[in-house]
């Protein structure tokens, strides 16, 4: 598990380095992104991506610089009730990301790949025969794709899906879950754009 001490160090240097990579292209332009969605498949508590009455809603935001064929984002989410919802437990999962954009322009629309790095934090409350209560920080990655619809110079919607999956077997009270335990799973989300 990683203390805090090392996850700031961490997220600063992540920050640092999306921002002076962000600085390439002269014709870059800054972004904020705020974004709504939902988690599905893998670890999360909808199994699919369609068809599921218990997804668990995300929310979170982007910033960045786009040009007209490369971007970088730092990307936050945060996802309530990410196992599913029960009456003896709570959990969470927050995200950090940052990732690298291949982003060609084409007139006002602009699709999206991206790839990066960066944090995954899960939170577990189980209340049956006590209260436990359990952090993990892990590293892990996350890649993606989307479009973005420009109206206008400065804003625009954008809606993609992305993967998450943890480097470090996920852990309870100190154990794995399992012996191939990786947390992964997928988020769709839409959200608008304000560039500047």
């Amino acid at each position: 598990m990683l203390n805090t001490a090392a996850v700031r160090r961490f997220s600063l240097l992540l920050l640092l380095v999306t921002f002076f990579c962000a600085a390439r292209d002269a014709r870059a332009q800054g972004f904020i992104s705020p974004m709504f969605g939902y988690n599905f498949g893998g670890d999360a508590g909808c199994p699919e991506i369609t068809n599921c009455e218990d997804k668990a809603f995300n929310w979170g935001v982007g910033v960045g610089a786009l040009g007209s064929i490369f971007g970088t984002e730092l990307e936050f989410s945060y996802t309530d009730q990410f196992f599913g919802k029960t009456p003896n437990q709570d959990s969470s999962v927050l995200t950090l990301m940052g990732n690298v954009m291949l982003a060609p322009k084409f007139g006002p629309v602009q699709p999206y790949g991206l790839a990066g790095l960066g944090l995954i934090k899960t939170s577990v409350d189980l209340t049956l025969s006590g209260i436990v209560n359990d952090d993990n920080n892990q590293f892990g990655w996350d890649a993606g794709g989307g479009l973005i619809i420009f109206f206008g110079r400065h804003f625009g919607i954008r809606g993609d899906v992305r993967y998450y999956h943890s480097f470090q077997a996920l852990k309870l009270i100190g154990f794995p879950i399992s012996s191939d335990a990786k947390l992964d799973f997928g988020r769709a989300a839409g959200g608008v754009v304000f560039k500047f």
